[in-house]
């Protein structure tokens, strides 16, 4: 069973992209990885404001995730 929403992470990078962190979660929940996917370009570009020479985004799943159970054969 997948999540049930999804958020984007603004990260800031040093130069390089390396030594990224976790800089902001955009308040906006989505309800797939595609739709938060095809955001990316826009919201990274409306969160110019981190103070990191480099920044990007990264989709995650965010929500309560319930295991499906096998059923077993009767013992017998």
């Amino acid at each position: 069973m997948e999540p049930l929403i999804y958020v984007m992470a603004i990260m800031g990078c040093g130069d390089g992209n390396v030594q990224c962190t976790e800089a902001r979660i955009v308040p906006v929940r989505y309800e797939s990885m595609a739709a938060c996917r095809a955001a990316l370009p826009d919201q990274i570009a409306r969160n110019t404001d981190v103070p990191y020479p480099m920044i990007g985004a990264a989709c995650r799943g965010q929500g309560m995730m319930v295991a499906k159970a096998e059923a077993k054969p009767p013992h017998g």
